[in-house]
C-alpha cells in the first residue's frame, strides 16, 4: 500500500512557516500530475485526478501500466484507480464534479477507433457515450495521434480534443480540433490545417453565455512532421501565436502575444480563472527574459501577435527581478497565481503570488513555496498548479530518481 510522505527537505530557506510538502505518489512507476491546464479537480477542491506510468506531457497509448488515479485529499491523499483500459487518455472532470469523461485511443493512421466514455468519479457506472470509427463525420480524415488533454465547457455540454488527421485517399496529412456534443453524442471538426499540431485547447472557465463557448488555442506556424504525425519541429522562425475560437468554429480572434521579432510564445498559456483574461509565458531577446503577459483577445486581423491592433498587454512579472518563468496556473477566481522558475542552481523553485486588477497590476506578494530539486528534463517538468480554492499547490519532480507527484498545503497561512 502506497503512503504519502511528508517532505520538509523540499522547503527552502525562503519558504515561510506554516507550509507542508507532501509526496503524494511513492511507487516504482513514474507518476505525475496531469498537465496543469487540464480540468481534473472537483469544484470543492477535495479530489482530483493524476496518473501513473506517464510523464507530465502524457502517456503511451499502448502502455498497459498506464492508468488514471483519483486522489482524495480528505482521506490522506488516498489513491484509487479509475481506469484500467490500455489507451485511456485525455480525461476531464465535469464542472459539477460528478463525472469523469475520457477517451480510449485505439486509432491508426488509416482507421481504428476512438471511444468516448463517462463514469462516476469513483469509477462506477462506466458507459460508452460515443464511438468514432472511420473518418470524422463530414470530412475525409481519419483521426490519430490523439492529444493527451481534453477540455470541457463550463456547462458540461461539450468536450474538445485535438488530433492528427489523415486523408488516406489524397495523401493529405494535417491537424485539427474536434468538439464532442455530450448531450446528443456526436462530433464536429471545427479547426483543420497544418499549423494546429499542438493546440492546447482550453475552454473558457466562465459561465457567462457570451464567453463559455470560447476555446483558447495555440497555432504553431512553420512546424514540420512526418507523414505519420510525428512532430519534428514545433515552429518555424516566427514561432507560435495564440487565438480564441468559438466552439462552432466561428469568431476566430487573436491573443496579442509573440511574433514581433523580439517576443516569442513559449507555448504555455491559460485563462485567468473564470475571467475573460488569459496569460502566456514568453521568451524575449531584449531583455533576455521569460516574462508573463496578461491580455484579452482582439479581432483577427492577421497573425500579428503582439502587434495586433487594439492590444491590451499587462506584464505581470515586471516587478520580479530577471524573470525566468515557464509554466503556471491560477486558482478558479483568478486571484492567486503559481509558477515555476529555473532561476536556481538546485532544480528550480515554485512561487505563488497575488493577482491584482486585471490589465493593470503586476503580480505581488511573491512567495517561494518549494524547492522541487527537479532535473528539468522535458519528461520531468515541474508544471505547478493550484486547487480551485487556491489553498493547495501541486508540482512534479524526479528528485528521488523516479518521477513523482507532490503538493504544498497550508497556503491559507499566506492569506489565500
Amino acid at each position: 500500500m502506497r503512503t504519502a510522505r511528508i517532505r520538509p527537505d523540499l522547503l527552502g530557506p525562503e519558504c515561510p512557516e506554516g507550509l507542508e510538502i507532501v509526496q503524494i505518489t511513492t511507487g516504482e512507476l513514474p507518476s505525475t500530475h496531469i498537465y496543469m491546464e487540464a480540468q481534473i479537480f472537483t469544484p470543492d477542491s477535495k479530489r482530483f485526478l493524476l496518473h501513473e506510468s506517464a510523464t507530465p506531457h502524457g502517456s503511451d497509448p499502448k502502455d498497459p501500466n498506464h492508468r488514471y488515479l483519483l486522489c482524495d485529499l480528505e482521506q490522506g491523499c488516498k489513491l484509487s484507480p479509475v481506469t484500467q483500459e490500455t489507451g485511456a487518455t485525455a480525461p476531464s472532470v465535469s464542472p459539477d464534479g460528478m463525472h469523469v469523461y475520457y477517451f480510449v485511443d485505439e486509432t491508426r493512421l488509416d482507421g481504428g477507433k476512438l471511444t468516448l466514455k463517462r463514469m462516476n468519479l469513483d469509477g462506477s457506472a462506466r458507459e460508452v457515450l460515443y464511438v468514432l470509427q472511420g473518418t470524422v463525420p463530414g470530412t475525409p480524415f481519419f483521426p490519430s495521434q490523439i492529444y493527451p488533454l481534453s477540455t470541457i465547457r463550463s456547462d458540461g455540454k461539450s468536450l474538445a480534443l485535438s488530433c492528427f488527421l489523415a486523408d488516406v485517399g489524397s495523401g493529405t496529412r494535417t491537424w485539427g480540433l474536434m468538439v464532442f456534443d455530450l448531450e446528443n453524442p456526436s462530433v464536429t471538426l471545427i479547426l483543420e490545417g497544418p499549423s494546429w499540431c499542438n493546440v492546447h485547447p482550453q475552454y473558457s472557465r466562465s459561465i457567462h453565455p457570451g464567453s463559455q463557448r470560447d476555446i483558447l488555442v495555440q497555432e504553431n506556424h512553420g512546424n514540420t512532421h512526418t507523414p505519420e504525425g510525428e512532430i519534428l519541429d514545433l515552429t518555424g522562425g516566427n514561432g507560435a501565436d495564440i487565438h480564441v475560437i468559438r466552439d462552432d468554429g466561428s469568431s476566430f480572434r487573436n491573443m496579442p502575444w509573440g511574433r514581433d521579432g523580439n517576443e516569442f510564445c513559449q507555448g504555455h498559456q491559460c485563462w485567468r480563472g473564470n475571467t475573460a483574461w488569459a496569460i502566456t509565458s514568453t521568451d524575449t531577446r531584449h531583455p533576455d527574459e521569460q516574462q508573463l503577459i496578461e491580455s484579452v483577445c482582439v479581432p483577427h486581423t492577421g497573425h500579428d501577435g503582439a502587434r495586433s491592433p487594439g492590444a491590451i498587454r499587462n506584464n505581470l512579472s515586471r516587478e520580479f527581478p530577471s524573470p525566468s518563468f515557464s509554466h503556471f496556473a491560477t486558482d478558479a477566481s483568478g486571484s492567486w497565481f503559481v509558477t515555476d522558475t529555473f532561476a536556481c542552481d538546485n532544480g528550480g523553485r515554485v512561487f505563488v503570488a497575488r493577482m491584482g486588477n486585471a490589465g493593470t497590476d503586476p503580480l505581488s506578494s511573491w512567495t517561494c513555496i518549494a524547492y522541487p530539486r527537479c532535473s528539468w528534463r522535458k519528461d520531468a517538468h515541474i508544471h505547478p498548479f493550484l486547487s480551485p480554492d487556491g489553498k493547495t499547490a501541486f508540482f512534479n519532480s524526479d528528485e528521488s530518481g523516479v518521477l513523482q507527484a507532490y503538493m504544498v498545503r497550508g497556503l491559507e497561512s499566506l492569506g489565500i
